[in-house]
This record gives structure tokens, sequence and C-alpha cells, in this order.
């Protein structure tokens, strides 16, 4: 490396340090998290708040530096916003709920106190579904990186995790080991018809359960850890079969018949093959790639690639090994698609057209190849360095940082990319959007010390474990 470019590359990384120290939030005198953007030229809304799925990227990059203070403080806080008593009233959050974010505020006496949102103030109202997960996974990474298992073990955190499974795991209006969602309620929270069983909520709650099984004391839990060992596999199984596209299954797919009744159903979704674009599926799957789809049930099979979803599939073996190398193959030949000139699509493709007006509503901010539409996030950096690490596809990870790391600081840190390449600017982007900052950074962190990555990944499962599984998955409705 040139010394020119070194220098170079220590300011951005110098800066970016100093972006994520200024975003830090106090609440009574003590760091409790980071807010969304520090962007002075456009109007706060609820950027100067700390969400707890963005905050997730910044914690773990204080846990890699032995910042624990700031993480611990943040978990304990948000703990207390948990609503504990159960809501009859429609408009209340449901007994377990994680805020979606929350913002330090002075009463006119000039006391402190957190003021949590639910989605009752977001754009559209929209539920956070995985802030809960996100929250579990943080935990866990908290006590690895601290071996600090007194704080999970404490009565009170015991309890949260608990109400947390219990909403997950509770009893539904469904037939699937899959998670029922309304749109807009994890990273896409707007309108984007992800509604039903999106794979991006699927993979958080299987790392989620992973990780509560991990924290969960069996004495008093029980039936919670029992609850969990059932629902493991068979969510494994359900994702890992009907989630999984590649040439094999689209041929699989291609030739399904409709209307099937019964137990030996072959096409169990009664997906038509007229709604799916196998042509162009045909021409766009890499002969040995493959990954999950975006969403299944009935009668619907989302096609479009999921980032988040796959690199946390990936990263926490809800995907199986073959499947792990098939995504991170799929990403190396399609790199132009899903990572262009910044890392990386959060979906690919863009609903254009007629698609795009009825599926968002005439979204403006999510027009084709813009924001959740088809936009490139650099967050999602950090994700693909984990996934290229459990794979060992290193690679990959340090040619999508070396590529952001020639534009962030120019572009001042903004939130998200347009364009099919990502090479504009996002329309609406927050500048010194500190999950950008923070993710850049965790990326770098990870590849330079990939002994990290147990933070947010899992010991392999035991033989014991596996033969469990496997006795589950015989006996799962969908087998």
């Amino acid at each position: 490396m040139q010394l020119e470019d070194k220098v170079t590359l220590e300011n951005v990384e110098q800066e970016a340090w100093e972006v994520l120290e200024k975003s830090i939030m106090y609440y009574k005198g003590r760091p409790v998290g980071t807010i969304a953007a520090i962007d002075s030229t456009v109007d706060a809304l609820n950027y100067d708040q700390c969400f707890i799925r963005d905050f997730v990227s910044s914690a773990l990059l204080f846990l890699i530096k032995g910042r624990t203070e700031i993480v611990r403080n943040f978990l304990e806080e948000t703990l207390k916003l948990q609503p504990k008593e159960n809501q009859l009233d429609a408009y209340k959050p449901g007994r377990g709920l994680i805020p979606a974010s929350f913002k330090v505020v002075v009463s006119p006496s000039g006391e402190e106190y957190l003021e949590a949102d639910f989605g009752e103030h977001a754009i559209a109202r929209v539920t956070p579904v995985d802030s809960c997960f996100w929250w579990v996974i943080l935990l866990r990474a908290y006590v690895v990186a601290t071996k600090d298992y007194s704080l999970a073990y404490q009565s009170d955190f015991q309890h949260g995790i608990r109400l947390i499974m219990e909403l997950s795991l509770a009893t539904r209006f469904d037939m699937y080991p899959t998670l029922l969602v309304p749109d807009g309620a994890c990273m896409i929270d707007r309108r984007l018809g992800i509604y039903g069983h999106p794979l991006e909520i699927q993979s958080l709650f299987y790392a989620a359960l992973r990780a509560g099984r991990e924290l969960l004391v069996c004495q008093g839990n029980q039936d919670i850890v029992t609850a969990i060992d059932n629902r493991l596999p068979l969510l494994r199984a359900h994702i890992r079969k009907h989630y999984w596209i590649d040439l094999n299954r689209l041929n699989a797919i291609y030739r399904y018949k409709g209307e099937e009744y019964g137990k030996g159903a072959v096409n169990q979704f009664n997906i038509y093959v007229d709604s799916l674009p196998y042509s162009e599926l045909d021409r766009w799957l890499p002969r040995k790639g493959g990954y999950l789809a975006g969403n299944v049930g009935p009668s619907q099979m989302d096609t479009r690639f999921f980032t988040l979803g796959n690199l946390v599939a990936v990263i926490s073996d809800l995907a199986s090994e073959e499947q792990s190398q098939a995504i991170m193959n799929l990403i190396e030949k399609r790199w132009e698609d899903l990572v262009g000139d910044m890392p990386m699509k959060i979906t690919f493709p863009a609903l254009e057209n007629e698609e795009y007006r009825i599926i968002t509503g005439c979204d403006p901010k999510n027009i084709p190849w813009s924001y959740h539409n088809g936009g490139n996030w650099p967050v999602l950096m950090w994700m693909l360095a984990a996934a290229a690490i459990k794979t060992n596809r290193v690679c990959l990870a340090e040619r999508a940082i070396a590529i952001a790391q020639t534009r962030l600081k120019d572009d001042e840190w903004p939130e998200y990319y347009d364009g099919r390449r990502g090479r504009l600017q996002g329309k609406q982007a927050r500048k010194y959007q500190i999950w950008t900052v923070a993710g850049f950074l965790l990326a770098k962190e990870l590849i330079n010390n990939p002994s990290w990555l147990p933070l947010v990944s899992f010991e392999p499962f035991t033989a014991e474990q596996v033969s469990r599984a496997c006795e589950f998955e015989l006996n799962s409705f969908d087998t």
C-alpha cells in the first residue's frame, strides 16, 4: 500500500471514530446509546433518537473495544421500557415488546426521563418486531464479550427474555413455524410487500431463539426452553426447504401443479408458476449459486433477494453449510447487481412501474433503486464481513470494504445510496448516519480480527442436538 493511500485510509477511520463519539447519547450522566444521525442540515424528525436496530452496529464495536459500560447501560435502560403487563387497549404496545427507539426528555422541573416509541409516532405507525430479536442477540453478544453471565441471570433480565420468547412463541392464528408479521416490521420499515413471513424476521427470530436458549436459566423457564427446542429444528427445516431457490429448485417450481390437496401435495403453498419471474431467474441464477427467498406463504413466493435476511441466515446457521456457500457464490457472481459501487443492496431487484405503484403505494421515498426499494446500504457491510468469515470467503468482504472506504468520508457517511449500482447519494439520505459509520468500522474490525465473530455467530450443534433436530424434522408437517 502506498504511503499516501495509508494516510488517507487512516484519516477515513479517524473521522469515523470521531463521528461515532459525537453520536453518543447520555442519560443522567451515563452513556446509553447512539443517536441515528447527526445531520444538522435537515429536520431531525426521529433521527435524534436511539434506535434499537441501529445501535447494534455501534454496540458490537464498543464491545470489541472494551467499552462495555455503554452496552450494559443500553440493555438495562431499554429493558425498563419493555411493557410487563398485558394490555387490552389496542393502541398500547403488547407485553414483552421492545421499542423501536427512545429519546431523552427533560421535564419542566429539569428531571430527565426516557420516552419510548413503539411505532405509535413512526411514519405509518409500523410495529418494530425486529427490536425484540436484536435486543436478545445483543444481550448474548455482551455476555460473550464480557463473560458477565450475572447480568443475563438477573431476575429482571430473565423475565424480559421470557416475555420476548412468549411473545414470539405464543399461540397464534398460523400453521407454520415461521413468524407472521405486518409490513414494515423490520429494517424495511415502510410498505414494500413484506407482510406475512419475511425472511429478515425469520432469520432474526432464529438467531434470537438460539441466543435466548443460551441465556435462559431452565429453572422456572423449562416450558419456554422446551418450546424453543421444539421450534428451532422446525423453523430451520422449513426455511431451508421452502425458501431456498437455486437452479434445481427453480426447475422443480417451474413444473409445479396447482390446486393440490392433502398431505401428499408437492406444491404445498399453491404457488402459481406464472406469478414468478422464472425466465429472469433462469438468466440471473449462477449454476453454483442460490439464496433464500424474501417471503413464502399462501400462493406467495417473493423471489427478490433480501440481503439482511440471507446474511443473518448464514451467520446464525439457519442456512445449511452448502446453502451458505451458494449464497456467497451468488454475491460473488452477481457482484455488480448486489454490491456495485457501494456495499450493498438491501434488496434486488427493485420494484418498478405498476408493481412499484401498487406494492409501495406510490411511496416517493421508495422509488425504484432508492431507499428500501433497491437502494445500497453501507451498514450491511458488517454482516457481509461476518458471513464472509463464517464461510471462509474473506476476500469478498475485503473487496467490499475497499470500495466503501474510497467514498464514505467524502460523501459524509450517508444513510443509503441510490441507482442500479449505488453511485448516487440517497435522494433523502441523512448525512453522518451512525450505523453507516459503525457498519464500516465494525466490518474492518471483524476482518482484522475474526476471533470476534462469536459475538454474532453460534457454536455448531452437538451430535445430540443434531439427532434431536432430525427427529423433529422427520415428524414436521412439511416433510
